[in-house]
């Protein structure tokens, strides 16, 4: 099993492994990660770095020469391998497994990813680092937990908020992590230590939330009313394309419409999410939508959305940011 990003720091402190992997679309969260690693290193005695980026044309066979030599000066190293795209290939991909399966015990080796989809965790050389290193997850921080991860952060800087003050803080920075923080360490460069109270907050920190249509989506499937709104009017303040909005909530409504339709056959909820090809991600976002919207609900929304369309197209009179709201809060109720 993944240890979080926020896990890592308790386990470093427990001792260092031969081979660590860090992986995730979350910038901020993937940078800190493998800097603790680093400095773990180097105060471990870990003196000599090398750092290999693997992209198109990369000699595969330069990662396992570095291993093989340690220089005059150094009795342990570290080797820092980057793969941006997340996509080793034949070649690579038979590197990793042969390496992992051979690690130097004086040998410290730290491997970057971007996030990786269902079908690349179950890679043979993805299984082949699993088996043989530390797998650090490093996945945005989802908006349920944003609030907590926030307040965890204030709290390294000896600060606090009330839940009503986190809250806000998450709606401000929903989407960008690394605004998030940077928001955080100015509230410790402007206040002292202690309870912050919410006009403090709300006079320092800048509305930072970067919108998108996946976010929008993920707030309808779960009924949630005033987020909708909220993503909803940043995707049109940020010139969002009301194609690509109509789009992506289609798609999610149509989706949950198969589910339903596979339930009253009397089909297996987790059959019918396998069979559609639903992402890992977003199955739990269904199943529970699943359970609250009844099939006639579908149909209905369905047909707003094609109404929508007509509007965007110019064949049909109305506002179309207002039919979207309209169309979100129905899952709300």
């Amino acid at each position: 099993m993944p240890i979080s990003s926020e896990e890592l720091p308790r386990h470093l402190a427990s001792g260092l492994k031969p081979l660590y992997v860090v992986y995730g679309d979350a910038l901020l969260l993937a940078v800190e990660a493998a800097d603790s690693i680093r400095a773990a290193a180097r105060a471990a005695g870990y003196s000599e770095r090398e750092t290999f980026i693997a992209e198109q044309h990369f000699k595969w066979g330069e990662l396992r020469n570095s291993a093989q030599s340690l220089s005059l000066f150094a009795e342990r190293k570290i080797i820092d391998l980057r793969i941006p795209s997340g996509k080793p290939g034949t070649e690579g991909g038979q590197a990793l497994q042969d390496y992992a399966a051979d690690l130097s015990p004086d040998i410290l080796t730290l491997i970057s990813l971007p996030k990786l989809d269902w079908g690349a965790q179950k890679s043979q050389w993805f299984t082949a680092l699993e088996k043989h290193g530390v797998m650090v997850s490093a996945d945005d921080i989802p908006r349920p937990a944003l609030p907590r991860w926030i307040a965890g952060r204030m709290k390294r800087q000896e600060q606090s908020a009330d839940p009503a003050t986190l809250e806000f803080l998450a709606d401000r920075c929903e989407g960008n992590l690394l605004a998030a923080f940077q928001e955080i360490q100015k509230l410790a460069l402007l206040f002292p230590s202690g309870q912050l109270s919410f006009e403090q907050v709300k006079d320092a920190v800048m509305d930072v939330a970067r919108y998108d249509i996946f976010k929008l989506s993920e707030a309808m499937l779960n009924g949630d009313a005033a987020r909708f709104a909220r993503i909803l009017d940043g995707l049109r303040a940020e010139g969002t394309a009301t194609v690509l909005v109509l789009w992506a909530v289609s798609e999610d409504i149509r989706t949950l419409g198969k589910v339903l339709q596979a339930l009253q056959r009397g089909g297996n909820l987790g059959n019918a999410l396998r069979d559609l090809r639903v992402r890992r991600d977003r199955q739990g976002l269904i199943e529970q939508a699943a359970r609250r919207v009844k099939f006639p609900f579908i149909e209905r929304a369905l047909q707003q959305a094609a109404r929508l369309d007509k509007t965007i197209k110019g064949l049909r009179q109305g506002d179309v940011w207002d039919e979207l709201l309209q169309l979100g809060l129905r899952f709300a109720k």
